[in-house]
């Protein structure tokens, strides 16, 4: 998929979740905004796979486990949430482990905890 779809793709994520975001605001369980982003995202036609395995690989390729992405769109952007006071460090830090070792280019992480949600896109 070209990098220019890609990047419609996230546009997309991001709206989709600030209009959630601004119909429920802050303080629900990670799990509600999960699920309603996926509703939402869905409804706009696209293939959105939920608590997805990810096969994380050494670099010769070989398969050393798993991790479960909260949401990945298109197979192509996973998605990863939070319900926190903001997003951190260790947050981005995360994310960019798991694409890095999940063999992807691109990741979004949502903060829906915040009384402004928060985004942060990562590109390897």
């Amino acid at each position: 998929m070209k990098e220019e779809e890609i990047l419609k793709i996230c546009d997309t994520v991001r709206q989709t979740a600030f209009e959630l975001h601004t119909f429920l605001r802050h303080g629900h369980l990670e799990k509600v905004y999960e699920n309603g982003l996926v509703h939402r995202l869905r409804k706009k036609g696209l293939k959105v796979l939920q608590q997805h395995p990810l096969d994380v690989r050494d670099e010769d390729g070989a398969v050393l486990g798993d991790y479960i992405a909260d949401l990945f769109v298109e197979e192509v952007l996973i998605v990863e949430l939070k319900a926190c006071k903001t997003l951190a460090n260790e947050h981005i830090a995360q994310g960019f482990g798991y694409i890095r070792a999940s063999g992807q280019r691109h990741a979004l992480l949502i903060n829906f905890g915040a009384p402004k949600i928060q985004f942060k896109k990562l590109i390897l």
